[in-house]
């Protein structure tokens, strides 16, 4: 992970002196979104392991492309194999992606207010299965960089938000609760709380949210069916979700 930053420290740092370099007023240079990719990318794609503090949860196969003069020309990065079931669990000495405790951290105590949750990762289930903090990061600088980066690509203001609201809508879904139904294998909502903020955050509606988890329409040849699900099955379907 170190090493791939420092090459494409390397290989941005020798383009932009080869001359002038273009600037999109909205974001920034070629060369800065190439190196601005990665904050970004680490923040919802590495974590904390046994073994190492910034693990790449994923495989990311970049190209960069250069024009006669030496100069960059584009870049694309693929990325692939992300662990995803680390969204939803984690090892004792482990802990999940950065994003969710730079987010915390309160260093843009907006994103709090809007994403309807507490500066405590103990109030998520998902989030504190193992390590909430790492000595060697700074949670809250990184949540800088994490935004900065975002500005540098050129999201919008609409599109970042959009991103952290579905971050804060996960950790919201590891607080859902449901229950068996009296003699039925049929799941129902142990309270809406969780659902409720889950759904404002991702413009849905909560009694849609909940009555697509607990009793979901499958196809059936060329028709459509609603099945029950049981308390299980739709904890399962919450994790697939995250």
């Amino acid at each position: 992970t170190v090493n791939t930053k420092r090459v494409i420290q390397y290989f941005a740092s020798i383009a932009a002196a080869g001359g002038a370099t273009k600037k999109d007023s909205n974001k920034g240079t070629l060369e800065d979104q190439i190196i601005q990719a990665n904050p970004a990318l680490e923040a919802f794609g590495n974590a904390k392991t046994l073994r190492n503090d910034n693990s790449s949860r994923f495989g990311k196969f970049i190209r960069i492309h250069f024009g006669t003069s030496g100069k960059l020309s584009s870049a694309d990065i693929e990325t692939y194999l992300l662990e995803k079931s680390r969204v939803t669990f984690q090892l004792k000495a482990e802990r999940n992606y950065h994003i969710f405790y730079q987010i915390l951290t309160n260093a843009k105590p907006e994103l709090l207010d809007m994403l309807l949750i507490t500066n405590n990762p103990y109030d998520y289930s998902y989030i504190s299965q193992g390590e909430v903090t790492v000595a060697s990061i700074n949670d809250s600088e990184e949540l800088m960089a994490t935004d900065n980066a975002f500005d540098v690509l050129g999201f919008t203001a609409d599109e970042k938000m959009g991103v952290y609201k579905l971050t804060g809508a996960i950790m919201h879904y590891g607080n859902m609760k449901f229950k068996q139904k009296q003699r039925e294998e049929q799941a129902e909502p142990d309270g809406s709380e969780a659902a409720d903020k889950s759904a404002y955050l991702m413009g849905l509606n909560s009694a849609d949210l909940l009555k697509g988890l607990c009793h979901p329409r499958v196809k059936v040849g060329n028709e459509y069916v609603t099945k029950g699900q049981g308390v299980d099955q739709v904890y399962y379907s919450i994790g697939a979700l995250a």
